[in-house]
């Protein structure tokens, strides 16, 4: 609106004819247009009054009167401002630019800049009348033609008149001059071509003592650099760098100047523009980051802070700092100045101060960490991006020294935090945990803390990487399950929170039962297992459960009955109750479940195999890390530490889901049962082999597996369900193959599941993958050269004929350092493959790596591989495709 008043009271104040005189077809001068208009009701009353006076221009533009024509102009430029149409005035601002009268011409080139644009036709007529104008002996009409050039110049035009502006930046005149700077950065904006032209002209200029000239000189040359930041143009550039530095210190040591000087400070305009000019060209330049370090110092610690001036000086000053290659002494004091920007009362100054503490913290992150009080505070800001900037920041500062103290902070935070920020709160906290926990105690605190504040926004892989901690810390497993227990039986409300209570007293009902000799007074200390049947009969009739944790409360319903074993009938008795009573539910996957594990309870001889502790997921990277296992496991006494952790005693609670890389039961995409297991290896690793337990566990737990003896047969479990050759994919038992990089483009998903048929009991268990060398296999050949032995060992399924699991063994058999092995394989089509990661893609002489693969093939087929082996041999990349059918043709039978 400002700007629209600004050109109003312009047209206004163009002729003082225009307030007396007449227009020849129209009933009113500019004045009293306005006035009329003004006088308008209704929007309705205004449109018709504008479109009279507009037919009345309109009629008079024929009649071409040179002073009628000036103040219909002025009149439509005002219609024009209003948001009607003036189009038609286009050629008659034309016709006033050609007079030779200065307020003609005015009034002519401020109705082409505010009628025409760069892709009006009209425009290629007004290029001879710039070139005139431009050199024209009266500086003011030169300045009336820059100025419409600088607003409106298209491609074409800033081609035909490049040279006439560069002519111009040489004149004598500082007025001239100024402007045709201002030309030149629009001509170098649309044709980057004629860059050139400029180039000596801007360097020149740059000496100039004139600051109009000066600013608009540094300005040309900060935009000639950005569309140009090749190394030629920034070393023309860097000679000027002196230069730049003494204006700036003349700037900062110069006393008082009246006509520069805005709230103290001199020209600060000028100062930020030299300072960006100065980042562009120190960045990446050592020689000339020094020659600018004193002064950067000096204008850092002699510009005043209390007013917007001088922050806005100091900021750009910071910016400078960080961007070149300046002393660290330097980086600390531009660090300092933003933290001090965070002490600011103005919104804005405490906004780009974290907006600027989040690019540096990654590179001075201690100087940063001076300012973490700060910081925190800036987290209970009324406004919601400063809030969010804070969050960020903190996020940065964590380490292992304070992740105590930040971490606490955060959860402080957490506890009133707007929704939109728990779900990236609660992972970075956890993400946090998992890479700087002191011991895996607190570890396991943190997380529950976390999910009992903010159960409904954690992400499915933070409760992933819990449960798998869980799983493989058996010294916490009855201090992690107790708490559980307790925090949800105080509270239902938080879906995830109740999902991991379930999914751990499941799965480690035997422990919770046990009790445990805790020193925490908020620790369950005796459970009987009419208290855990009751809680999870409440959260089955909870309003807050949903489908699927209901699916998770019946599973874990079914695998009581064999932690609870013989020694509570009743209990087992009124568990068998509640599964039936979901068999006329209207939810399908509930009522399956209801029905096929009423089923499976009523087989007690197979029962106890298939609801056995699930084996221990894999141990790999997700989006919250990796659990650590060298981490101590820590005390589960309550010590100084852990009470400020827990802010005050407040109990902490898990959430959780299936664990990420455990094995998972499902149907039709819905998981039937957790996926972690307990810290006893199970005895009994029921078609481990089918479901992917061939190598995909670790080595100790498939030989638990494959020493232990077998406890049912899988023809039980097909009759048990009535199925003669698959087994029920929604069995909460089955786990599911985790998930691998297949070689093969139509393998979209790799399905075992069909085709069972095992009869024998012996066959059950799940031998763990065959080393090269045995007495049993043989290893083949497959790749040497260039140092690097590959050798594959095959190994065909005991319970699948028609798979085949092979065992990749890299050695290195030179002297050379081998490094970022890459080893990729495919089948024909008719064959399936699953790869797992190799165990190490680095090297030594002497030192060997393994990759686990399995391929399925119909019987009687010969498995044929294609490989593609990749690797670095001291410094030389090596990239070979072999074609694998070593293996016997009656490998499959």
């Amino acid at each position: 609106m400002s700007t629209f008043f600004a050109k109003q009271q312009q047209v206004a104040a163009l002729d003082p004819r225009l307030g007396g005189l007449m227009a020849s077809a129209g009933l009113y001068n500019l004045k009293a247009l306005i006035k009329a208009i003004r006088a308008c009701k209704t929007l309705a009353d205004e449109r018709n009054l504008i479109q009279k006076e507009s037919a009345s221009i309109r009629t008079a533009f024929k009649d071409e009167d040179p002073l009628a024509r000036h103040n219909n102009i002025a009149k439509l430029l005002y219609i024009h401002m209003l948001g009607y149409p003036a189009h038609f005035g286009q050629i008659e601002c034309l016709k006033l630019v050609a007079t030779p009268r200065f307020t003609d011409k005015r009034l002519g080139y401020l109705g082409i800049m505010l009628l025409l644009d760069e892709n009006t036709e009209v425009l290629t007529l007004v290029t001879n009348g710039l070139k005139n104008d431009m050199n024209h002996s009266n500086m003011y009409i030169v300045g009336l033609a820059l100025c419409t050039f600088g607003n409106i110049a298209s491609e074409e035009m800033s081609r035909d008149l490049c040279n006439e502006v560069e002519k111009l930046m040489g004149s004598s005149n500082t007025y001239i001059r100024r402007k045709a700077a201002l030309c030149a950065m629009r001509i170098v904006r649309k044709v980057p071509d004629l860059l050139d032209h400029f180039q000596e002209r801007t360097r020149s200029l740059l000496s100039d003592k004139n600051h109009g000239v000066l600013l608009c000189a540094v300005t040309l040359a900060i935009e000639i650099v950005h569309v140009d930041p090749s190394e030629e143009t920034l070393d023309a550039f860097r000679k000027c760098v002196p230069l730049l530095v003494r204006h700036l210190k003349a700037l900062v040591t110069t006393g008082y100047s009246p006509e520069h000087d805005v709230s103290g400070i001199t020209d600060p305009f000028l100062q930020v523009k030299i300072l960006r000019l100065l980042r562009i060209l120190g960045k990446g330049h050592q020689a000339v980051s020094e020659s600018m370090n004193d002064i950067l110092a000096q204008v850092a610690t002699n510009t005043e802070a209390s007013k917007n001036v001088g922050n806005a000086i100091l900021y750009e000053t910071v910016l400078t700092i960080l961007d070149i290659e300046a002393e660290n002494g330097l980086r600390v004091m531009a660090i300092n100045i933003l933290g001090k920007f965070l002490g600011n009362r103005d919104n804005n100054i405490r906004y780009v101060a974290l907006n600027t503490l989040n690019k540096v913290v990654s590179l001075d992150t201690n100087a940063v960490q001076r300012h973490r009080n700060i910081i925190l505070d800036c987290l209970r800001d009324g406004d919601i991006s400063i809030r969010r900037r804070a969050l960020e920041l903190s996020y940065a500062l964590i380490n292992e020294s304070n992740v105590r103290v930040l971490t606490r902070e955060l959860l402080s935070f957490l506890q009133v935090a707007d929704n939109e920020f728990k779900l990236g709160m609660t992972t970075h906290i956890c993400l946090a945990a998992e890479k700087y926990a002191p011991n895996k105690r607190w570890h396991i605190d943190t997380v529950l803390r976390v999910l009992k504040l903010a159960g409904n926004y954690v992400r499915e892989d933070v409760l992933s990487s819990f449960i798998r901690l869980v799983c493989h810390t058996p010294e916490l497993q009855a201090y992690t399950v107790q708490k559980l227990f307790s925090a949800v039986h105080a509270d239902f409300s938080q879906e995830s929170l109740t999902l991991a209570a379930v999914w751990v007293i499941g799965e480690f009902g035997e422990v919770l039962l046990q009790g445990g000799n805790f020193e925490d007074e908020e620790l369950v200390r005796e459970v009987k297992p009419k208290d855990i049947v009751d809680l999870l009969d409440a959260l089955l009739n909870s309003p807050y459960i949903n489908s699927h944790i209901r699916q998770y409360i019946l599973t874990a319903l079914a695998k009581l009955t064999s932690r609870i074993g013989s020694s509570d009938a009743p209990q087992i008795q009124r568990v068998q109750q509640i599964l039936r009573s979901f068999d006329s539910t209207v939810e399908v996957e509930i009522q399956q479940r209801s029905v096929e594990y009423s089923a499976l309870l009523r087989r007690p001889d197979i029962s106890e195999g298939v609801l056995e502790s699930m084996p221990l997921p894999e141990v790999k990277a997700t989006i919250v890390g990796t659990v650590n296992e060298n981490k101590s496991v820590g005390s589960t006494k309550v010590d100084k530490n852990d009470l400020l952790d827990l802010m005050g005693g407040d109990d902490l609670v898990a959430d959780g889901s299936v664990a990420a890389g455990a094995a998972v039961g499902t149907r039709n995409g819905v998981s039937t049962a957790p996926g972690a297991g307990s810290s006893q290896q199970s005895t009994q690793d029921l078609l481990a082999d089918i479901f992917g337990g061939g190598g995909l566990v670790d080595a100790a737990a498939s030989n638990a597996a494959a020493a232990a003896p077998p406890k049912a047969s899988v023809d039980d479990i097909m009759g048990l369900f009535g199925h003669s050759g698959a087994l029920p994919s929604a069995s909460s038992a089955a786990p599911k193959p985790v998930p691998a990089q297949s070689a093969n483009s139509d393998l979209g998903g790799l399905d075992l599941l069909g085709g069972v048929g095992i009869s024998s009991s012996s066959q059950t268990e799940a031998p763990a993958p065959a080393l090269a060398g045995s007495s049993s296999v043989v290893a083949y050949s497959a790749y040497d050269q260039k140092g690097l032995n590959i050798t594959l060992t095959p190994q065909v399924s005991p319970m699948r004929p028609d798979v085949v699991n092979i065992l990749a063994n890299f050695k290195v058999t030179g002297s050379q350092q081998i490094s970022d092995i890459k080893f990729q394989a495919a089948v024909p089509k008719s064959q399936r493959l699953q790869m797992l990661a190799i165990s190490s893609q680095a090297l030594a002489p002497g030192e060997a790596a393994t990759q686990q693969m399995r391929v399925m093939a119909p019987r009687g087929a010969q498995v044929r591989l294609r490989l593609r082996v990749g690797f670095n041999a001291n410094g030389e990349e090596v990239q070979d495709q072999v074609d694998f059918s070593g293996f016997p043709v009656n490998l499959l039978g």
